[in-house]
């Protein structure tokens, strides 16, 4: 793992300082903080400066250092990531006569540009993302991993383009002007984090999952070279694929074993982290280190579950409890994530990644399985809402009148709010429902927040373009596949992927995720939906498939998720920060929302009337990003 930066310069006579290439660097020394590498050309037009952080994870010697060139270096390459097929590649390639000075997959890349132009990037298996320099086509590409894994920033300019890991070195460029993208931050309210391509800056866009750009004078262009096809399913029996789905998980493990460093693996007690630690344990021949982390409230804690698997496993493991001071970190998450972020769960994550780094540099986890295999409550909501909008009216008006006498201030995983929950959205269309279940703050409830002004700025329907393009295949998919085909392209490479790159490499660890295998997730894709959610059964042809390997009470297990008590702790030791920051002077004066509207809101939360913990969390958020990015 690591971090990329580069600006490509057009201006005639202009020249690129070092200095600045070492700043965008050094914005990112978490990422790579083992040693740091610049290339700089400004002998010819344009010019080009290259920059790179590394975490040393293969090949451990100098001669894996990057910026890496060719043999007769008129290609340039950086690269964050690895690439678990590069042995087999880097043969192939020695057979065609290239010649390697080093051990590293960076390298491989290299030659295999060399061979294949950027018909290369379908020959990866793993996750990456790279910038390589052409100077005799005088061409940049930048290519993104299939799912997502991980980030990569540009910014065009009139006369120049540069490109970095993190906000904070696209930044040091000097390029950027930091003007707010005011659709970014509507769309950042709905999802709880700003869709790609968007980011919170206008000019500065994030380049999608499965996409490669191409920049040749001046000019630009982005292509998306892999998806996954949910339309052609194969004919297989449910128990033939039980066994294909098992024998590809264990070789996407098997191959993620492989590094010159320490490896552990992030352990929740679920189906999926305790799947990747079992057949850890049968890889690797020995103990396997296992890390976990919990709550005090019980109701959020899955401690109990994760200690059942390590001592299932015999593993090497390790707690930590995370309790309300832990925002304290607060500062520094807004920083490394350089944009709002409203999944509070990148708590937890840090600080698992934090503890996991002090014994490991590398953890397998277990991220992507529910996007695969069906594992979202959601999806059954789905289907129930199906049936529930095929009873006769009257009687559904019977279900409203029960839904309005549901006190909203219960705990959010407690059944009856769950129930008042889907009441709330079992009647809406499609699309709607969906937003109205994955989303933080819906229409009606932005008209209440919303100034006159910046409503005027924004469009209503913005976030829902995002979702569009793959819930508007019903009919041509079912729903399930529907569903699935959303969140892998939405919710997996903006939410979830984003909290777990930021959250481990603020802590130089490296995260690898078998069930992102591109292999795998081909092969669930290709199955019929029914597989992976048989009635109500989510995760279905996945626990079929493991059924002989985790303990049955960790397969049948009702799923927790990752979320953080800030509800209770805006109510108790959180109360006085929420005082001070969101309701402060500073923060009412943005122009983005009413004032009385947030102090209402806030009120009626901490005098327990209603649960509006995720709204405040995520404007919250939004007031610390403006305190590091805009104030300062």
């Amino acid at each position: 793992m690591c971090g990329i930066c580069g600006i490509i310069d057009y201006r005639q006579g202009s020249k690129i300082d070092p200095a600045v290439i070492n700043n965008m660097c050094s914005r990112m020394i978490h990422r790579g903080p083992d040693s740091a590498g610049t290339y700089v050309e400004n002998n010819y037009s344009p010019v080009v400066g290259f920059g790179h952080r590394r975490l040393k994870i293969i090949d451990l010697s100098e001669s894996a250092k990057q910026p890496m060139p060719n043999e007769d270096k008129t290609v340039w390459a950086v690269f964050n990531g690895e690439i678990y097929n590069f042995k087999e590649l880097r043969l192939n390639l020695e057979e065609r006569g290239h010649k390697f000075m080093s051990h590293s997959d960076t390298e491989v890349i290299v030659h295999l540009y060399e061979e294949y132009g950027a018909d290369s990037i379908n020959k990866l298996r793993g996750m990456f993302a790279f910038a390589l320099w052409d100077q005799k086509k005088q061409t940049l590409l930048l290519a993104r991993d299939r799912v997502g894994k991980k980030p990569l920033l540009y910014h065009s300019g009139a006369n120049n383009f540069c490109f970095a890991s993190e906000f904070d070195s696209l930044l040091a460029s000097g390029l950027v002007d930091k003007e707010i993208n005011q659709e970014a931050i509507n769309c950042y309210l709905t999802f709880g984090y700003i869709p790609s391509p968007l980011t919170i800056y206008n000019n500065v866009y994030k380049l999608p999952p499965a996409n490669f750009l191409i920049l040749k004078d001046g000019k630009f262009k982005i292509d998306r070279y892999w998806s996954l096809d949910y339309s052609k399913k194969i004919k297989i029996s449910e128990q033939e694929a039980a066994g294909e789905v098992l024998k590809l998980l264990k070789e996407a493990v098997g191959i993620r074993l492989y590094s010159d460093v320490p490896l552990g693996a992030f352990l929740s007690g679920g189906i999926d982290s305790s799947t990747v630690v079992g057949l850890m344990s049968e890889l690797s021949g020995g103990k396997v280190k296992t890390f976990s982390i919990g709550f005090q409230e019980q109701e959020y804690s899955e401690l109990k579950y994760a200690r059942s698997i390590a001592r299932h496993f015999n593993t090497e493991h390790n707690e930590f409890i995370v309790k309300p001071k832990a925002l304290d970190i607060l500062p520094l998450l807004v920083e490394r994530y350089g944009e709002p972020y409203a999944d509070s769960s990148c708590i937890p994550a840090y600080y698992v990644s934090r503890e996991t780094r002090k014994y490991v540099t590398v953890a397998l986890n277990g991220d992507g399985g529910d996007e695969l295999f069906a594992g979202y409550e959601r999806y059954q909501a789905m289907v129930l809402s199906g049936i529930y909008q095929k009873i006769p009216v009257p009687v559904r008006l019977i279900s409203t009148f029960f839904k309005n006498i549901i006190p909203d201030s219960v705990n959010p995983k407690n059944s009856l709010r769950r129930l008042r929950r889907f009441l709330d959205g079992a009647s809406l269309p499609f699309q709607q429902r969906y937003l109205r279940w994955i989303g933080i703050f819906d229409n009606a409830m932005k008209k209440e927040i919303y100034t006159d002004d910046f409503s005027g700025k924004i469009a209503r329907d913005e976030p829902q373009k995002f979702i569009a393009p793959f819930l508007d295949n019903l009919g041509r998919l079912d729903m399930l596949d529907c569903l699935l085909m959303a969140d892998t392209n939405t919710y997996l490479p903006d939410d979830l992927l984003v909290k777990v790159d930021i959250a481990s490499m603020a802590n130089s660890l490296e995260g690898r995720s078998p069930f992102l295998d591109h292999k795998l997730m081909e092969f669930a894709a290709s199955l019929p939906s029914q597989y992976k959610m048989k009635g109500l059964i989510k995760k279905y042809i996945l626990k079929k498939a493991v059924k002989d390997l985790i303990p049955k009470e960790n397969i049948h297990r009702r799923k927790m998720g990752f979320g953080m008590p800030v509800g209770r702790w805006f109510r108790s030791d959180l109360k006085e920060f929420l005082n001070e920051t969101l309701l402060s002077k500073t923060s009412l004066k943005r122009g983005y929302f009413k004032p009385e509207s947030i102090r209402f809101m806030a009120k009626q939360h901490i005098l327990g009337e209603a649960d509006c913990s995720m709204q405040l969390w995520s404007l919250l958020m939004l007031e610390l990003w403006h305190r590091r990015y805009i104030d300062r």
